[in-house]
């Protein structure tokens, strides 16, 4: 490949990466309901209905609100992709030992979603991870 090629490429892989973080948006918010306490970031939640939003699309931050208590916590957040779109808006967790981890925030019709950075006790935590989903009430 000559160096023309090359830059072509380059270029074009840049312009992939820069628009992914777009495309993973939540608009108006992802309500949901947790029926176990779990982490997000480095805060434990209690059980309960809760709302997921992107306050602010240049930044890769989430709030995560109570919505029985109105309390809140905000968390860093990665793009993430799959290779068909979702049939339905769901919020998966990890689960290490007996303890549930935020994971992802899928959006019913998007191939884009959002995986939450993991806190210090996360990664902190041993053993071999267990995914399960809860279904989203809307968006």
């Amino acid at each position: 490949m000559n160096n023309f090629g090359k830059v072509l490429l380059k270029m074009g892989l840049l312009s992939l990466f820069s628009v992914m973080p777009l495309a993973a948006q939540i608009d108006n918010g992802v309500d949901f309901t947790a029926s176990v306490p779990f982490y997000a970031g480095d805060v434990k939640l209690s059980a309960g209905n809760y709302k997921v939003v992107q306050l602010d699309e240049r930044v890769d931050v989430l709030q995560i609100e109570n919505l029985d208590n109105l309390h809140s916590v905000f968390v860093d957040f990665t793009s993430t992709e799959s290779l068909l779109p979702h049939r339905e808006t769901a919020v998966t967790f990890e689960k290490f030992g007996d303890t549930d981890y935020l994971d992802r925030v899928w959006i019913e019709g998007d191939e884009y979603g959002i995986s939450v950075d993991p806190g210090r006790v996360e990664t902190a935590a041993e053993g071999n991870p267990t995914q399960h989903a809860t279904t989203a009430g809307g968006q």
